[in-house]
C-alpha cells in the first residue's frame, strides 16, 4: 500500500535520477533510495553507461554509511533490471542485500531487462509498481520513445520574434533573444543525445553545436544534414568531437577522422528524414535537439517526425519578410490540415518566453 512516505521518497529518487540528465546516453536516467519507514540508509543514481546502476550505487551508498539494509524499501524510478549487460542484474544486488520491498515508478520496457518485478515477487521481495510513472516517463521520454519506435524524440529548438520571425530577411538573427533564454537552450543541448542542423545553417551561420553556456562533462554527437556531403572542410562543427555527415549521395567532400557519413535515402530530391531518424536510432540516439533553419525544421514536421517544440520567444517584431519557423515542402491548403500542438509549458526566461509544446499525435 502507497503512502505519503513513499511519495517522498521517489520524489527523491526522482530528483536523484536527474542528476545524469547530461550522462547516461544511451542509458536511462535513473535513481534510487534505500529506506526503513523514513530514514534514508543509502541512496544513489546512475551515472553513464558501463557505470554501476542505481540500486548498486545506493547499497554501497548504505554499507559506507555503517546502514544495514535488510528488511528495508527500495524505492526506484525504474524496475530494477533482471539481466546480465554491462554490469550484474540489479535484482540480484537487492535479493543479496536482503530487501523486503521494491517501489518502482515505471516498468521496464526493454524486452532484455524486462521480468525483474517477476523475479523479485517470485523470491517472496513485496513489488509496487506505479508510484510517479509519470515524472519517471518524462525523465526519460527520449529512451521509451526511442525503445518503442526505433527512433528518437526529435524536439525542435526556435528562438524567434513575438510574430514568429527568426532571422532578418539577410539572415541576421544574432541575437533575437537574451542571454538567459540562449544559456536555458544550451542546458536544453546538453541533455540531448545529438544536436542536428542543416546544410544551410552551416553556410550561413557556421555554428559549433557545442554546450558552452552551461558546465556539462560530456559534449553531444554533432548531425549535419548534408544532401551532397560537401560540407566545408573549415566548418567549425568539424572542429573536434563526433560528427555525422547525413547525405543521400556519395560525399563531394572528404572529411577528418571524427566524421562518420550515413547515406540515406533520396525521396523527390530531399533527403529521406524518417530513414535518417531510424538510423540514428539504430546508433542508439534518444533524444536528438534540432537547431536548423525553417527549411530542415520544415521538412521534419511535414514528415512526421518531429515530437517538441522548445520555442523561444522575444518580446520584438521583426515584420515581413523576415524569416518564419517553418517553411513547409508543399504549402497548406485547408486549415484542416494545420499541425496541432499540446502546450505543455509557458516560462519567462530572463525577458523572453519558453513554450514547450508538443505535436499532437494524430498529425506526428
Amino acid at each position: 500500500m502507497i503512502a505519503a512516505t513513499d511519495r517522498d521518497m521517489m520524489t527523491r529518487a526522482l530528483a536523484l535520477a536527474e542528476r545524469g540528465l547530461f550522462t547516461t546516453t544511451p542509458n536511462p536516467r535513473v535513481g534510487c533510495v534505500i529506506a526503513r519507514d523514513s530514514l534514508v540508509l543509502g541512496e544513489g543514481w546512475h551515472e553513464r553507461a558501463g557505470g554501476a546502476h542505481a540500486e548498486v550505487r545506493a547499497l554501497d551508498d548504505a554499507r559506507a554509511h555503517g546502514n544495514d539494509v535488510r528488511g528495508a524499501t527500495a524505492y526506484v524510478t525504474l524496475e530494477p533490471c533482471n539481466h546480465q549487460g554491462r554490469t550484474p542484474p540489479c535484482t540480484s544486488a537487492l535479493l543479496a542485500a536482503g530487501i523486503k520491498r521494491v517501489v518502482a515508478a515505471m516498468n521496464d520496457p526493454d524486452p532484455q531487462a524486462a521480468g525483474g518485478a517477476d523475479r523479485l515477487r517470485a523470491a517472496g521481495v513485496t513489488v509496487e509498481v506505479g508510484l510517479l510513472e509519470n515524472e519517471a516517463r518524462e525523465l526519460n521520454v527520449g529512451w521509451l520513445h526511442r525503445l518503442r519506435y526505433g527512433r528518437p524524440w526529435i524536439r525542435v529548438k526556435v528562438a524567434a520574434s513575438l510574430d514568429g520571425r527568426t532571422a532578418l530577411e539577410n539572415g541576421a538573427s544574432q541575437w533575437i533573444t537574451g542571454a538567459e533564454a540562449r544559456a536555458d537552450g544550451h542546458r536544453w543541448r546538453a541533455r540531448a543525445c545529438a544536436i542536428l542542423t542543416g546544410i544551410g545553417t552551416v553556410r550561413q551561420d557556421d555554428p559549433r553545436l557545442t554546450v558552452r553556456a552551461i558546465a556539462t562533462p560530456r559534449q553531444p554527437l554533432k548531425v549535419v544534414v548534408d544532401r551532397h556531403g560537401d560540407l566545408p572542410a573549415a566548418a567549425r562543427v568539424l572542429d573536434g568531437g563526433a560528427v555525422i555527415v547525413v547525405t543521400a549521395t556519395k560525399p563531394i567532400a572528404s572529411f577528418p577522422e571524427n566524421v562518420q557519413v550515413i547515406t540515406v535515402p533520396d525521396r523527390d530530391g530531399r533527403i529521406d528524414l524518417p530513414a535518417m531518424a531510424k538510423a540514428l536510432g539504430e546508433r542508439e540516439i534518444n533524444e536528438l535537439h534540432v537547431e536548423a533553419g525553417a527549411k530542415l525544421n520544415g521538412a521534419l514536421l511535414a514528415a512526421g517526425i518531429v515530437d517538441e517544440l522548445l520555442l523561444y520567444i522575444a518580446p520584438c517584431l521583426l515584420g515581413d519578410p523576415a524569416r518564419g519557423m517553418f517553411a513547409l515542402p508543399v504549402p497548406l491548403q485547408r486549415l484542416g490540415d494545420r499541425v496541432s500542438l499540446k502546450v505543455r509549458s509557458i516560462d519567462a526566461v530572463g525577458g523572453d518566453w519558453r513554450v514547450v509544446a508538443r505535436v499532437e499525435p494524430e498529425s506526428a
